[in-house]
């Protein structure tokens, strides 16, 4: 992978299977500065990040774009199964592939200077996903989520990530389901049925809520 992406060093890895179970461990650098959200992956609040912050994301996820992906992250056959349930319309086709970060969200992000975590899902994954995914979990601070539309025009506008969007917004309206981003979810709502032309079904009371 790229050097130009902002990521802590992998030191070591230590994979083991126990027949039942499978454990990974990772020794990377240690970070000192906190994360912009611990407490969950949405935004609540603007964080006032500078513009070099927004200048290393965009050049990480450039770079990241060209790397090898160790494994396909987002599959069709879960879009297929999900789409329907919680956006209310048939799946899309996926065709339109990058490397990226599958879960880039404010718990997986440092304040300046930027380092970004959680590595353990990075793949391939549709175009705009991870800006997407960035952009669904912001919506409750509107001046952040324009500021990441204005970061990612060249992706975010375009037919491949509306589709990208749409498979965000099936995966936040998912775990909507099972008890999490209580404020956030009428936010979720409305743009998926902004972008589908649908109103979303409302969550099954049958749904696990942890």
């Amino acid at each position: 992978m790229s050097d130009k992406v902002s990521r802590p060093h992998l030191h070591d890895l230590l994979h083991w299977d126990g027949g039942e179970y499978v454990f990974e461990a990772e020794l990377i650098d240690y970070i000192a500065q906190p994360v912009i959200s611990p407490e969950t992956p949405d935004l609540t609040a603007d964080p006032g990040l500078p513009d070099s912050w927004w200048t290393t994301l965009r050049e990480s996820l450039e770079a990241l774009s060209t790397a090898e992906p160790p494994r396909e992250t987002i599959r069709q056959s879960w879009a297929d199964r999900v789409f329907p349930e919680f956006l209310g319309i048939p799946a899309p086709a996926i065709t339109e592939l990058v490397t990226g970060h599958a879960d880039l969200q404010w718990a997986n992000l440092t304040h300046e200077p930027l380092v970004i975590l959680d590595w353990e899902r990075w793949g391939a994954v549709p175009v705009g996903y991870a800006p997407a995914t960035l952009y669904v979990n912001s919506l409750c601070v509107p001046a952040v989520a324009d500021r990441i539309r204005a970061e990612f025009t060249h992706v975010l506008d375009t037919p491949a990530d509306r589709i990208s969007e749409q498979i965000a917004l099936a995966e936040m309206l998912q775990a909507v389901g099972r008890g999490w981003y209580v404020e956030l979810a009428p936010l979720l709502r409305q743009r998926s049925e902004d972008l589908t032309g649908v109103r979303p079904p409302a969550p099954s009371p049958t749904h696990p809520t942890a």
